[in-house]
């Protein structure tokens, strides 16, 4: 089975767990840009971000011998409450390990869920080796955040979404089968990897922009670089795409491929995106979304006239953040 493939059996798969989330045209963003601007509105997605598609879709290959002996995963956010949101759905047992300096909001998140959370460790590093040492230890299937083609494949159902929302958007009326660039956040690439994957193989002359924070921008760097290599972090708005690459990561070849360009955005593009944005837009959106948006905020003269999607990613963004982007 191809990737291409993959991802539209995925979507099926996960029609009763996830929403199939709105694709809408952005009269203010257009204005703004020149460009015409529509949004593919993950942060109405289950959990608040599109991290669930990935983690349910993987629950959902899993055998029934592993069912029965749970899951393990490490995060402090998204895919984090991905896994206990779908470990709950599916009847499965999951772990979720966190840092040891987690904000008591994330782990309320991911425990609703009802899932057991373990904190280890001051760096996300040790905490997701002490998981997957677990997950050995135990018979525990570790599910990664997107060095997983099954996740990765459920990233990619957004992708079927779209294509198909394409045809029937309304106002205006694109006139291409497809849109012309679709904007989306860079972290360790299982979203863009899949998303991209899927539109590309209906129509290769789609654009697919990868979006990243200057203050984060490893997969960048290292597709600047042509191999995995070690980057510097620092703190972002965008913690959902913060972190290193793993070696031999599954997704780096596939970003790659499907990636025809990739921007950086500064803290303070961010912050100005997203301000505008929850102003115009009356709406909750992420770090990762605020990057997507600022880069095409940064780049909008290259896309005058066009037909542009943005994957607005997540909604999930902690108090002292939203003051913070608020208050400016």
């Amino acid at each position: 089975m191809s990737i291409q493939q993959a991802i539209a059996s995925a979507a099926t798969i996960l029609a009763p767990y996830v929403r199939q989330t709105p694709l809408e045209f952005s009269p203010s963003l257009s204005a703004m840009t020149g460009v015409n601007v529509y949004l593919k509105l993950e942060n109405f997605q289950v959990t608040g971000s599109f991290k669930a598609r990935g983690a349910i879709h993987r629950l959902c290959t899993l055998s029934d011998k592993q069912r029965d002996r749970g899951v393990v995963t490490a995060s402090s956010g998204n895919h984090g409450a991905g896994v206990a949101y779908g470990s709950q759905r599916l009847n499965v047992n999951s772990i979720v390990f966190v840092p040891e300096n987690t904000p008591p909001a994330k782990l309320a998140g991911i425990e609703r869920y009802g899932a057991t959370v373990k904190r280890f460790g001051d760096d996300c590093v040790l905490t997701e080796q002490e998981a997957r040492r677990y997950g050995e230890e135990t018979g525990r299937v570790y599910i990664s955040p997107y060095n997983d083609h099954d996740v990765m494949v459920g990233q990619g159902s957004i992708g079927v979404e779209i294509a198909s929302q394409w045809q029937t958007i309304g106002h205006p009326q694109p006139p291409t089968p497809y849109p012309d660039a679709v904007f989306i956040a860079l972290g360790g690439g299982g979203l863009i990897s899949g998303v991209g994957s899927y539109l590309k193989s209906r129509e290769s002359q789609i654009k697919i922009v990868a979006c990243s924070p200057a203050n984060s921008p490893a997969m960048h760097a290292c597709l600047e670089a042509g191999a995995i290599i070690d980057v510097a972090c620092a703190d972002t708005l965008s913690d959902s795409t913060a972190g290193g690459v793993e070696q031999g990561s599954l997704t780096f070849p596939i970003c790659q491929q499907v990636i025809d360009q990739s921007i950086l955005v500064t803290e303070a593009e961010i912050r100005e995106a997203m301000h505008c944005f929850i102003a115009d837009h009356h709406m909750m959106i992420e770090g990762a979304a605020g990057v997507a948006v600022a880069a095409l905020l940064k780049t909008k003269a290259d896309y005058v006239d066009k037909h542009v999607v943005i994957v607005i990613c997540g909604a999930n963004i902690g108090l002292n953040k939203l003051n913070a982007v608020l208050s400016e």
